[in-house]
């Protein structure tokens, strides 16, 4: 029997530009009051936690260098997120060299691609950190309270 828990993470205001959504408004810049939803699964700890949700501020291992708290502000809090295929791109970075924006480059933008960037951050971090004990199943990201997009474990797996 597993245990499962979730942590919603918001308080972010982040950007877009979905260069290949042609056709629509999705094609401009537009910005969302953005949180995201982990949904964490495992065994319980000797506190009968899954997950200290605390442990993403102080937790002993990084995502990209910083603390998971650190990194998620670092990704979404007053950025702008652009794909690096985005053929606008040598824009946005001047803009960002410039102090205009504070430019965050992905393979890919949108709800799905956030949250898939986001589960695979955070299951490299959970492993290491819960040495395996631990892991994400799903991730969902919210524009606002319509609109959401999530990456999950395959049912395969």
């Amino acid at each position: 029997m597993k245990f499962v828990a979730e942590k919603l993470f918001d308080g972010f205001s982040t950007c877009f530009r979905q260069h290949r959504a042609v056709g629509t408004h999705c094609r401009f810049l537009h910005g969302y009051a953005v949180s995201f939803r982990v949904t964490f699964e495992g065994s319980l700890d000797h506190r009968n936690w899954v997950f200290d949700f605390g442990g993403m501020k102080r937790a002993t291992h990084k995502i990209f260098g910083m603390a998971p708290a650190d990194y998620f502000s670092y990704l979404l809090d007053h950025t702008v997120l652009i794909s690096q295929t985005d053929p606008a791109l040598e824009d946005f970075k001047k803009l960002d060299r410039e102090n205009v924006i504070r430019l965050r480059i992905l393979p890919e933008v949108g709800c799905e691609r956030l949250a898939e960037h986001l589960y695979n951050c955070i299951n490299d971090f959970l492993q290491l950190e819960t040495s395996g004990r631990v892991r994400a199943t799903k991730v969902e990201v919210l524009e606002h309270h319509k609109n959401s997009a999530s990456y999950m474990e395959s049912q395969d797996a």
